[in-house]
């Protein structure tokens, strides 16, 4: 289960917030300009996001940059992107290192060109030591891999013959799922419109709160993320208990 968020004042905060980056190429698109666009000013809003979520006591933030599906938009928008991502690697892993917020990768990066590869490791090697905000940043990433991979190293231990078959359980899988050292979501945020989870961290999720915002991700900022907080806080979590056991817990 979810591990019990910390208290920030009167508001009580998420261990762990994922974020579907959503909106950037109509924001784009509304002021006349290329989808790319829209990426790069969407990195004034992660940049935004990783303050504040350092500012309230986040211990864990995913952001979903690029999904294994993401492959199929235009070859042109794709590799944009990539370039993209190479560019802010190399421009915000002083400023991380700084804040002390340490970078994880998660995903198959294996399909990235070798020179993406090799930045995407450097960045996590210099924020290895970071003790603060832990930023995972999803990169040809599917909630269906994640439980694909962990089920291919389960399967292996099995061939291998150091554990039996009817040893793989949720919590031997849960040892090999992405992030598998870092608390649960609790709660995941999609800005732009959308009201679906499109293969993010599916597994994580599992006893998430769900917050869709209008708002597309440039715009995305203080009031937005605000405004996610306060409705994640005004949530009675029962993790599949009832109300009245819920209170009588907080009560006694």
């Amino acid at each position: 289960m979810p591990q019990s968020a910390p208290i920030s004042g009167e508001l009580v905060i998420p261990s762990h917030i994922g974020i579907i980056m959503d909106g950037n190429g109509r924001w784009a698109e509304s002021r006349g300009q290329p989808r790319v666009v829209g990426h790069r000013a969407g990195v004034r809003s992660v940049r935004e996001v990783v303050r504040l979520c350092r500012e309230r006591g986040v211990q864990a933030l995913t952001l979903f940059a690029f999904s294994s599906e993401n492959w199929q938009r235009p070859a042109r928008e794709v590799q944009m992107l990539m370039r993209l991502f190479i560019t802010v690697l190399r421009r915000e892993v002083k400023l991380l290192k700084k804040n002390d917020v340490r970078l994880r990768v998660v995903g198959d990066i294996s399909a990235f060109e070798p020179k993406l590869q090799q930045r995407i490791r450097e960045a996590e090697l210099a924020t290895a030591e970071c003790q603060g905000l832990r930023l995972n940043v999803a990169a040809n990433y599917g909630g269906r891999w994640d439980m694909v991979q962990a089920a291919q190293q389960a399967a292996r231990l099995a061939q291998q013959g150091e554990i039996e078959v009817e040893a793989i359980d949720e919590a031997l899988l849960g040892r090999f799922i992405c992030l598998a050292d870092q608390p649960e979501v609790d709660l995941l945020i999609r800005t732009g419109g959308e009201q679906r989870i499109s293969n993010f961290l599916l597994w994580q999720c599992a006893y998430a709160e769900l917050f869709f915002s209008e708002t597309l991700w440039p715009d995305f900022a203080d009031d937005a993320f605000n405004e996610a907080l306060t409705c994640f806080a005004s949530r009675q979590r029962r993790f599949g208990k009832t109300s009245a056991q819920i209170m009588d817990a907080t009560l006694s």
